[in-house]
């Protein structure tokens, strides 16, 4: 067994989005169930679900101890994956995501939305969720669309109909005890900064960076600045990639 870094895709993609942080063979980025290459969870998939997933790709991968890289909903996953195997993580970043559940609307816009892509098919691909800044580049605009689109219907309604069920795990956030690195963007327009930033100032020894002039998905928008903070914070955590 060795240590490595586990990497948590976001709403509505695939692994694909890591391209640009896969380190070599210990670094793992599971496609969530239904995403990219993975068979579906049924008809919801819960973040417990995503995280026994992930569990077992780290097992699968030979890892032991990792740092676990969540962005988005890979955040929410994050969350549940250090409530069921915290013995095995060396630290945590949280990028561009919250810990606090979905208020009762947020949740029945998330049910709506998995009802219409069940009837529709996937309505994301033409009018995907503004996962980048406003003024990103065209070609990645283009890019990060296409993955949306390659996403199928039914594994986006089950993670919509699973992420409105989360627990709230504000009150996790105090008994983190592993360097854990938050990240936010000014320009993140889905999860903005000050939904993020709460999170940096209850985990104790918190480091909290906010990246300028990008949006939601900060690791693709920006991947230098992202890449360099999360080789700085694997290596802070002891982890040898």
């Amino acid at each position: 067994m060795s240590d490595g870094l586990l990497l948590v895709h976001a709403f509505p993609l695939d692994a694909r989005m890591w391209e640009g942080q896969r380190f070599g063979a210990t670094t793992v980025a599971p496609d969530l169930p239904g995403f990219g290459m993975a068979p579906s969870a049924g008809p919801t998939m819960t973040m417990a679900l995503a995280a026994d997933h992930c569990l077992r790709a780290a097992d699968a991968a030979g890892l032991d101890r990792f740092v676990v890289c969540g962005l988005s909903m890979g955040g929410y996953v994050t969350f549940e994956l250090w409530r069921r195997a915290s013995d095995r993580i060396a630290g945590l970043v949280l990028a561009n995501t919250r810990a606090g559940a979905d208020t009762p609307e947020a949740a029945a816009g998330r049910r709506d939305l998995a009802e219409r892509l069940r009837r529709d098919g996937n309505v994301l691909a033409e009018n995907p969720p503004p996962l980048l800044a406003d003024g990103a580049r065209p070609e990645l605009q283009q890019r990060v669309k296409g993955w949306v689109a390659d996403q199928s219907a039914e594994a986006i309604a089950a993670a919509a109909s699973g992420m409105a069920e989360r627990v709230d795990s504000t009150g996790d956030l105090a008994g983190i005890d592993v360097p854990t690195l938050v990240i936010t963007a000014d320009g993140d327009r889905l999860i903005p900064a000050d939904l993020t930033t709460p999170m940096a100032e209850q985990i104790p020894g918190a480091r909290l960076e906010v990246l300028t002039g990008v949006g939601h998905l900060t690791n693709v928008e920006a991947p230098d600045r992202f890449t360099a903070l999360l080789r700085e914070h694997v290596a802070a955590c002891g982890i040898r990639l």
